[in-house]
């Protein structure tokens, strides 16, 4: 098992113009730098920005120049994602491109960040490929790893290597972090998370290890991420535990062939998850909470007269 080299590209995302020639210069910078690079990744939405109306069907125009440039590099290519038009619907979708410039599968991100990415459909399907003679490697998409269902999914399918492109501009970016670094731990493998700047995000792209350790953690400004990833790190953990303790796969792998966990049966009563209200944006303050306010005060300026 040969180890790896992948490339994360943090760059500034325009939200009012196409980023795609930005993108390709970065490439060909990339493997001027290091010609030693086989497989580069961009960040969420990275091409035309995170507005909906930059939607069009797949394939197209786009597909095609990456598909151009990773066959005159040689390399894997994961281009971010764009905003998919398809049968009347909205898909946040992304690509992956082998080193022939051939498409070997398409990803659409399964939790949209509702309530805000709103009017984006979710994905049904799950993503995997294999590098040959490397390993299995799995597509997550920013929100989607905020639900450890997913990237477990992922794994469970034989991913030693998480490729997550994300735009998060949010105050919520450093609990991010954190769900990486438990995300690579839980699941024992690489996960290489690439945020964009500007209207892309906020940066701190990070990569960490499968015993959750950070690789490398970037800060607010553009950078090609260049490392070289050694796979048997995975299959040893798998193996023999993390630093040589906790071996989770395992106990998941045996847990479920006993309990396949209640709550995620086909009509398993959820009544507590459906107190809690519809998925809307919060407001300043909602009528029902305003009208009991206004009462609870009458009821004290009475009480106090």
């Amino acid at each position: 098992m040969k180890p790896f080299a992948i490339a994360g590209i943090q760059m500034k995302v325009s939200a009012v113009a196409s980023n795609v020639e930005m993108m390709k210069l970065k490439i060909d910078i990339t493997m001027n730098l290091y010609p030693w690079i086989e497989m580069i990744m961009f960040s969420e939405l990275c091409a035309y920005g995170p507005l909906t109306n930059t939607a069009q069907p797949i394939p197209n125009n786009f597909e095609a120049e990456m598909q151009a440039i990773a066959k005159k590099y040689g390399i894997w290519l994961l281009p971010g994602s764009i905003f998919e038009q398809s049968e009347g619907k909205l898909y946040n979708t992304a690509t992956v491109i082998n080193p022939h410039g051939e498409i070997v599968n398409r990803y659409r991100k399964m939790f949209p960040f509702y309530p805000y990415e709103t009017g984006v459909t979710p994905g049904q399907e799950y993503c995997v490929f294999d590098v040959p003679n490397v390993g299995r490697f799995g597509v997550s998409i920013c929100y989607d790893m905020w639900f450890p269902e997913t990237i477990r999914t992922l794994v469970t399918m034989g991913a030693e290597v998480i490729m997550h492109p994300t735009m998060s501009g949010t105050i919520d970016r450093e609990i991010e972090l954190s769900i990486v670094r438990a995300m690579a731990s839980i699941n024992q493998c690489y996960f290489f998370d690439v945020n964009g700047l500007d209207t892309g995000g906020s940066g701190r792209s990070i990569v960490c290890g499968p015993d959750g350790r950070v690789l490398h953690q970037s800060e607010g400004t553009e950078e090609i991420i260049p490392l070289e990833l050694n796979i048997d790190r995975v299959k040893r953990s798998r193996e023999l535990g993390i630093l040589r303790l906790g071996q989770p796969l395992k106990s998941f792998r045996d847990h479920i062939k006993n309990d396949r966990f209640g709550i995620y049966q086909p009509d398993i009563p959820t009544p507590y998850l459906d107190s809690l209200g519809p998925l809307n944006k919060p407001t300043r303050l909602d009528k029902i909470t305003e009208l009991k306010i206004k009462e609870d005060h009458l009821i004290h300026s009475i009480d106090g007269m």
